[in-house]
C-alpha cells in the first residue's frame, strides 16, 4: 500500500522536524515493511511543547472565550471530515486494523462524535448559584464555577489511536485546556495527521495543541508526566504504565485520568439462545483482540458446556482474517513483533498450565510476512490460570465453566480488572440482575451496546481512574471553584 503520512510534529503552531533532525520508521504490521518516516522527538521537543502549551493557557483567551473555542473545534471537525479519505489508508497501514473498522470506531464515527464535545461547550453548566447560606452569622450567596484544569498531557496507545487521540483532544480542548499529545511510537501518523489539519484548517492558536512523536516514548513520557508545568495527565494504555504515571504525577499532585487494562467476562446464562450468542465469542478476534474492553473470558454453564464449546469451535475455525485492506476480514495482524511474541508467550503458558487448546495456537503460516496470530480458542480454563487473569491483547478466548449464577458472578469478579463485561439470558430481568452484580464500569446486556460519545466509559479497580466520554468525561478536564458573595 503506497501511503505516506505526515512526518512532522506540531509544536507552538508550527509543523516541525525533531530538534535533533532524527526520524524513525513507521512499520506496517501486515508486511513488516517501513512505510514512512516520522520525527523522532526528544527532550528538547517535549519541553518546547510543554512551554508552548503553558504559555497558550496563561497568556491567551483560549480558556475563557467559549465562542472562539466552538468555532475552532468546528473547523477541526470539518477539516478532518474533508481529509478522512487521506487518513484512512494511513490508519490501516500503521495500525494493521481491518479497513472495515475505519468506517466505524477506527475513524469515521470518531469524527462524527467530536460534535458531542463541541456542543457540550454550550450545554455545560459553567456557573451555578447555590441558595443563600448563613455561616458565622454571615448570609452569603455561593457561586460554583467550572474552569479548565490547565495544561493537559495526553498519552495514547496504538490499538485505536485516532479514536483515542480525539477522545482526549475533544473534551480537553472544548473545556478550555491546552494539550501536549504524545502518541504511541507505533502509530504516529494518527496523531501527526491531526496536527497537520489543525495547522492548515483551523484558527486554533499556537501552543494550544502540540503533538510530539518519539521512538523513545519512555524518556519523553517521563518528562511529560513529571514536569510541574503540566497540570493533568490523561492516559490510555496498560495498567503497568498507568501505575508509573500515577507515581510520577504524585510529586506535583497532578490530576490523573487513567483508562487501563481489562479482562472482561462474557457470561452466557443457561437459558440463553446459544445459537445467537455463543458463536459471537469469536468477535474477540476483531482487530486481533487488541481492545481493552473486549470480553476475552467466556463463562459457560456446565449444564450446556459441550454444546457451547462445539459452537465456539466452529466459529473460531471460520474467522475471516488476513490482509487488513480486505473489507471481508475482521482480524489483521497484531501491531508489532514485540506484541506477537507476547501473545505467543501467553498461548504457550495456557498450554503449560493445562488449558485445552481447541483452535489455533500459533503464528499463522498462511502468510509469508506480517505479525499474524491464528484465532485461538482455549477451553477447560480454570479461573486462576494466567490466561484467565492477565490481559493478552491478542485473538485468544479463554472459556471457563461455571455451576450457577452466583458462581458465574464470582468468577467474573475474580480479577484485578473491572472494565467491561457481557451477560446473555432469555430473561432480560435475570440478565440485568447478574449485570448489576458484576463489578465493572460497563456491561452489555443481551447484546445492548453501551458505547457512545455521551456515555461514560472507564473501569473499576485496576482498570483505571475516572471516566472518558459523556458529561462525566468532559468534567474530568475541569476544576471547580466556589465563590462566596454577600447576600
Amino acid at each position: 500500500m503506497g501511503v505516506q503520512g505526515e512526518s512532522r510534529m506540531l509544536i507552538d503552531g508550527k509543523l516541525t522536524e525533531a530538534a535533533s533532525g532524527g526520524t524513525y520508521g513507521n512499520v506496517n504490521p501486515a508486511t513488516e515493511e517501513v512505510v514512512g518516516q516520522v520525527a523522532d522527538g526528544g527532550e528538547h521537543d517535549i519541553r518546547s511543547a510543554i512551554e508552548a502549551a503553558r504559555r497558550a493557557f496563561d497568556e491567551t483567551d483560549w480558556s475563557t472565550d467559549r465562542g472562539f473555542r466552538t468555532r475552532c473545534l468546528q473547523q477541526l471537525k470539518d477539516g478532518l471530515e474533508r481529509e478522512k479519505e487521506t487518513l484512512r489508508p494511513q490508519i490501516v497501514a500503521e495500525v494493521g486494523t481491518p479497513i472495515a473498522l475505519t468506517y466505524a470506531i477506527q475513524q469515521d464515527t470518531c469524527i462524527t462524535d467530536l460534535q458531542w464535545d463541541i456542543d457540550q461547550i454550550g450545554r455545560q453548566e459553567w456557573e451555578q448559584e447555590l441558595p443563600v447560606h448563613e455561616f458565622f452569622g454571615i448570609r452569603s450567596r455561593r457561586l460554583v464555577v467550572r474552569e479548565p484544569v490547565g495544561v493537559v498531557g495526553a498519552i495514547t496507545p496504538w490499538n485505536f489511536p485516532f479514536m483515542l487521540n480525539l477522545s482526549k483532544l475533544g473534551p480537553a480542548l472544548a473545556a478550555g485546556n491546552t494539550v501536549v499529545l504524545k502518541p504511541a511510537p507505533d502509530t504516529p501518523w494518527s496523531a501527526t495527521f491531526i496536527g497537520k489539519v489543525i495547522a492548515e484548517h483551523t484558527d486554533i492558536p499556537p501552543g494550544v495543541v502540540n503533538v510530539v512523536t518519539s521512538g523513545d516514548p519512555a524518556t519523553v513520557g517521563e518528562i511529560l508526566t513529571t514536569d510541574p508545568r503540566v497540570d493533568m495527565i490523561s492516559f490510555t494504555g496498560s495498567t503497568a504504565t498507568g501505575r508509573r504515571i500515577m507515581a510520577n504525577g504524585a510529586e506535583t499532585i497532578k490530576k490523573v485520568f487513567l483508562e487501563l487494562g481489562g479482562k472482561s467476562a462474557n457470561i452466557i446464562l443457561d437459558d440463553a439462545d446459544f445459537a445467537s450468542t455463543v458463536g459471537m465469542g469469536s468477535m474477540v478476534c476483531m482487530h486481533s483482540g487488541q481492545g481493552c474492553a473486549i470480553t476475552t473470558r467466556m463463562l459457560l454453564p456446565r449444564s450446556r458446556y459441550d454444546e457451547g464449546v462445539e459452537l465456539l469451535t466452529n466459529a473460531f475455525e471460520n474467522v475471516a482474517y488476513g490482509d487488513p485492506t480486505d473489507m471481508g476480514n475482521i482480524q489483521g495482524p497484531v501491531v508489532n513483533r514485540r506484541q506477537l511474541d507476547r501473545v505467543l508467550g501467553y498461548i504457550e503458558k495456557g498450554k503449560a498450565e493445562g488449558a485445552r487448546l481447541v483452535v489455533g495456537g500459533k503464528r499463522s503460516d498462511r502468510f509469508e510476512k506480517g505479525y499474524f496470530v491464528e484465532p485461538t480458542l482455549f477451553v477447560d480454563v480454570k479461573p486462576d490460570m494466567t490466561i484467565a487473569q492477565e490481559e493478552i491483547f491478542g485473538p485468544v478466548l479463554a472459556v471457563i465453566p461455571y455451576e450457577d449464577d452466583d458462581d458465574a458472578v464470582r468468577i467474573a469478579n475474580n480479577s484485578l480488572y473491572g472494565l467491561s463485561g457481557s451477560v446473555s439470558s432469555a430473561s432480560l430481568d435475570r440478565a440485568l440482575a447478574v449485570a448489576r452484580r458484576v463489578r465493572t464500569g460497563t456491561v452489555s446486556v443481551n447484546g445492548g451496546q453501551w458505547f457512545g460519545p455521551d456515555s461514560p466509559f472507564g473501569g473499576y479497580r485496576q482498570s483505571g481512574v475516572g471516566r472518558e466520554h459523556g458529561v462525566q468525561g468532559f468534567e474530568e478536564y475541569l476544576e471547580i471553584k466556589t465563590i462566596g458573595l454577600p447576600e
